[in-house]
C-alpha cells in the first residue's frame, strides 16, 4: 500500500501544487505516438532517452500496466520566446528528478520519473546511454515510451490543446511511476 499523502508532500515540497492519481492501465499508449517520434522529431535517433533507444511500443504497455500509481504532475508556462523553450525545459527537468529520488528514499523501490519533455539535461547529448554525462538522471519523455498524451491527461481532467503560437500558455506533463 502506497502513502499517497507522502508522495504528494515531496511534490508540493519541490513546488508542484498541481497533480493526480491515476493506475497505469490509465495510461494509453499508441504505436501512432512512436510514429511521430520517427517522421517529426528531430531528435529521433540522436538523443540516449529517445526512440529508438527506448523500449518497443508493447514492452511500454507493460511497463505501464505493472504500475497501479501514476503521479500526473501539471507544469504550465507562457514563455515570451520560442527559444527559450530547451533552457525551461532542461530546468524543470532537473527540478523533477529529486521527486523520483526522494520517493524511492521515502521506500517505493519502483518508483520512475518521466520528464515532462525529453531529456535535456546536457546541451549536447552525446548520443548513446554509453555515452551519457549524467546517466543517473537520464530519463525518458512520456510520449519517447508512446504515451498519448492528450488522451492520457484529458481523462484525468488536465487541460491540453495544440498550441498555434509559441507565445500561448503551455501545458506539460511529467509522471511519476510508483509502486
Amino acid at each position: 500500500m502506497i502513502d499517497k499523502n507522502r508522495i504528494e508532500e515531496i511534490a508540493r515540497s519541490h513546488g508542484y501544487s498541481e497533480f493526480k492519481w491515476i493506475s497505469g492501465r490509465d495510461v494509453r499508449v499508441g504505436q501512432w505516438v512512436r510514429l511521430k517520434c520517427m517522421f517529426g522529431c528531430p531528435s529521433y535517433g540522436k538523443k540516449a532517452a529517445c526512440p529508438p533507444a527506448v523500449p518497443s511500443i508493447p514492452e511500454c504497455r507493460e511497463l505501464f500496466s505493472e504500475y497501479e500509481h501514476v503521479l500526473v504532475l501539471r507544469i504550465w508556462v507562457q514563455l515570451e520566446h520560442a527559444e527559450d523553450r530547451k533552457q525551461w525545459s532542461r530546468s524543470m527537468n532537473l527540478d523533477l528528478h529529486p521527486i523520483e529520488r526522494e520517493t524511492f528514499l521515502a521506500g517505493y523501490r519502483k518508483a520512475f520519473l518521466l520528464y515532462m519533455d525529453q531529456c535535456r539535461i546536457c546541451e549536447d547529448c552525446p548520443g548513446t546511454r554509453e555515452e551519457c554525462r549524467f546517466p543517473e538522471k537520464l530519463r525518458p519523455s512520456p510520449e519517447a515510451l508512446g504515451v498519448d498524451i492528450f488522451a492520457t491527461v484529458r481523462a484525468a481532467g488536465f487541460p491540453i490543446e495544440v498550441l498555434a503560437d509559441c507565445d500561448q500558455e503551455m501545458n506539460r506533463y511529467a509522471f511519476l511511476l510508483v509502486e
